[in-house]
């Protein structure tokens, strides 16, 4: 075999581990390389140098990179979909136990239902009745603002 058909064939074999490597992993990771792969092996085929082969995969894969990483993260995996407890940030909220964030207490009632609550700022408190505004939702508590 010539130095041109051995890497023809590891051109090839790169593109095929790549493509599968594509079809197993969810998103897209390796579609760019592959590319790159098969420009290398045309240039392999048409019995270009190593270092112009080389140079190949590397422009193909970053151009192609390149042009469509923005419209992959803007379209796959972009759209957030609201759960129902989204729904009550930036809803009023009524403190049933006093909230201190210190002492590690609180709670309020927002939509008919029950939360444990935290004020946003560690240092401020608020009393029973007061009524405040759901900001955010980390883990299971409703962080809280005047």
């Amino acid at each position: 075999m010539t130095a041109s058909v051995n890497m023809a064939l590891v051109w090839l074999i790169a593109m095929i581990v790549l493509l599968v490597i594509e079809g197993i992993v969810p998103g897209l990771i390796s579609i760019w390389f592959a590319l790159g792969a098969l420009a290398a092996l045309i240039a392999a085929a048409l019995h270009a140098p190593m270092w112009l082969q080389l140079l190949w995969f590397l422009v193909v894969s970053v151009v192609a990179l390149a042009a469509t990483r923005p419209l992959v993260k803007k379209y796959v995996n972009s759209r957030v979909k609201p759960t129902n407890a989204d729904m009550i940030l930036g809803k009023d909220c009524v403190v049933t136990e006093e909230i201190d964030n210190i002492r590690g207490t609180g709670a309020v009632t927002v939509g008919g239902k029950v939360w444990t609550a935290r004020m946003e700022n560690d240092e401020d408190k608020a009393a029973v009745g007061e009524i405040l505004q759901g900001i955010r939702i980390e883990g299971v508590k409703l962080i809280v603002r005047r």
